[in-house]
Formats: structure tokens, sequence, C-alpha cells
């Protein structure tokens, strides 16, 4: 079975190829400039000359084909190789994903790595650099890892359903980053790998029986539910709720920390589909709407949710939320004409339409279901 090889990637490809003895320096400035980003970096001629040359370093020590040396130069290749018994060439029908930050070190290393990854013909293989992630600050690599996750959650996912087996390798990378996809992995990971300090002797971590308690995410549900599709504001009480870990807090503003992210995605496929919906601000259900629901397979009340979160994030967000509604993209709130001209609705994926009646910043939920059926009985 191919497998999805998600790497954690560090800057030891670049510090392993300095010599103390005759590198005066390299070390202090390697650390002073650790979050630089491509363009800071620029501005640096001594710290470009000093990557540029550790750069090209490993890429001859690399090129060498000698498998200690290789697995010496590289935490992030020790454990690749190790996963493949240095026969590197399993890895051939493999996907490969280097996840590093968003700093020039950081980018130059997953270069390096993906570039002899592929000169070995693995060249199902990409680096994901998420915009924003560096660890110069505490809440600058939070904010960037609640971004990071959805995506990896997506790709992951995607990777399940063509039954790839789903691997982290985490013998390399930033301690933080190595922290955080650790404690993923024991989600979404078959089998997470590390490497002995100072050995090339693989450790192997099997997919662990491990399962949110829904029952402490419940209370919380309708607020989860709306920060993952959108903000809600820090001033709204029920926001105010919310454990502290599992949010962001921007200004007036807050969404998923990616705690929250994690947790609310273990959850929200079994409390999006029960018998009744979310009871989301500035939406009320008919009795009509509740009968539609409830007629619906899970993974249609789960799409109808997470649009009607979409809906009150705008309805409670926007001093008038309803002009909002006509006025958003997606949902383009419109009114019937001729003999339903007060009733209004929206259309939802794949031929659903909901209508409602707009009325001093509520919607009023009146039916759901296939165009025809909505229209024939708004």
């Amino acid at each position: 079975m191919a497998r999805l090889v998600i790497s954690t990637v560090g800057t030891s490809v670049l510090t392993n190829q300095i010599d103390p003895e005759i590198d005066d320096n390299y070390y202090k400035r390697l650390q002073q400039t650790a979050n630089y980003t491509d363009n800071e970096i620029q501005d640096d001629p001594t710290i470009k000359e000093i990557i540029s040359e550790l750069k090209e370093r490993a890429e001859q020590e690399l090129s060498s084909n000698n498998t200690d040396k290789i697995r010496k130069a590289s935490a992030e290749l020790n454990g690749i190789y190790g996963l493949y018994n240095e026969q590197i060439e399993q890895g051939i029908p493999d996907m490969h994903l280097l996840v590093t930050t968003d700093t020039a070190q950081g980018r130059v290393s997953a270069e390096v790595v993906e570039s002899f990854l592929k000169s070995k013909g693995l060249t199902n293989i990409s680096t994901h650099a998420q915009p924003g992630l560096s660890t110069a600050s505490s809440d600058i690599f939070v904010e960037g890892m609640a971004k990071l996750i959805p995506s990896m959650q997506e790709i992951i996912k995607d990777c399940k359903n063509s039954r790839y087996t789903i691997c982290f390798n985490l013998v390399g990378g930033f301690k933080a980053l190595q922290g955080y996809f650790n404690t993923i992995g024991m989600f979404y990971a078959d089998e997470i790998i590390y490497v002995f300090e100072g050995s090339n002797q693989l450790i192997k971590i099997p997919k662990l029986p491990v399962k949110v308690d829904v029952s402490e995410i419940e209370p919380y549900k309708v607020q989860l539910a709306m920060m993952e599709v959108g903000e809600i504001r820090t001033s709204w009480e029920e926001a105010k709720k919310v454990p502290q870990e599992w949010i962001l807090v921007d200004g007036q503003e807050m969404t998923l920390s990616a705690w929250g992210e994690l947790l609310w995605e273990q959850c929200k496929k079994e409390l999006l589909s029960k018998e009744k919906p979310l009871q989301f601000p500035k939406l009320e259900y008919h009795q009509s709407f509740l009968d539609d629901y409830e007629a619906k397979p899970a993974h249609e009340k789960i799409i109808l949710q997470e649009y009607l979160a979409r809906a009150a994030c705008l309805l409670k967000n926007h001093r008038d939320g309803i002009s909002a509604m006509r006025q958003d993209g997606i949902f383009r709130l419109r009114r019937y004409v001729g003999q339903h001209q007060d009733i209004d609705h929206f259309d939802l994926p794949k031929g659903r339409r909901v209508s409602c009646i707009a009325r001093e910043g509520t919607l009023y939920l009146r039916h759901y279901g296939e165009h025809d059926y909505v229209n024939n009985n708004p």
C-alpha cells in the first residue's frame, strides 16, 4: 500500500555542514536569523552568503552516494532512509510532503531535501511552508499552526480516501513543530517514526486508539461550528465560554486555534448530524424546516449545518446581517417573485435550496431540500 510520508523539516541539513574549527560564528549567525524571511535575508549579505555556502556543502555531501554520510547530513533523510531500510527506491510509489517554516533557512533546507529525493526517483514530493509560520514568537507560531492544520487535514483526508497509509516522519524539524505534529499524528497517522539520538535505529510508534471525549466539546458546539467557517466577536457572551486553548483572539474577533481545529475536526461529524440542527444565533426554525432536516442523511445534515454556521456568522457580525446575506457571494439571499414575494431563499451545493423569511435581523427558515421541492412550497 502506498504511503503519504509527512516530514517536518528543520535546518539540520545546513547546520550539520558547519565546521566549528573554521566556521567562526556560523552557528550564532544562523540562530540570530533563524526566523528571517526570504526578503529579510536579502538585506543581510553575510548570512545570505553563509546559507548559500552551507547549502552547497550539503548538496556535495548528499551527492556522495554514501548512505552513512547522507543520513548524518540530514535528520529528515535519516528518518526516510530508516523508513525504507536504506533502500530509498522503495519510496518511489509514495507521496512525500515536507513541512517547514516560512523562513529563508527552512525553505532552503526543504529545497535541498526535496531536490535530493527527486534525484533518487521520488518525484511525488512537495514542500509546504505555511505563510507566516515561524518560531519568532509563541503567538506567531500558534497562529501559523492554526492556519496550517486545516490544509494538512484536507491532504490527509484525500490520501486516506485513496487508501494511502499515513506516516509522520518527525526525526527533523524544529522542536515546536515536532511537538504539534506528534499530537496531530496521534489522531491522523498510521505510524509516527523517530530515530534514536546518535544512531540510525528507527523507532516506530503505531496508531493509537485515541478518541476525543465528545461530551467535553458539546457545550461549545455552536461557537466551534461558527469559528470553523468564520470569526466571531469576542463581545458575544457565548464566545467567552470557549476554553482559551481552543481559540485565537485577534482584536475584537476570535477563531479556532490549532487545538480547536483538531478537536472540532474529531467531533463535528457526530455533532452536526444529530436529529435537530444546532441553535445558531439569528436563526429560527419552523417545524416544516425541522421536518425536512430530520429526513435527510447524516452527510447532508453536516453540509447544511456548516452553511448555517456561516450564515449565523454573517448575521451576528454585521449591523445589518440580512443585507450582508444578500451581498454575500455564496448565499446571495434573494426574494421570490410573484406569488411568494414575501419569502426569501438561498442556494446550497448539489442543487439544494433553503426558503426563509428575513425579519428584524433574523432568518426564519421554512423549508430545505431540492430546488423544485422548495420552490413548489417555499
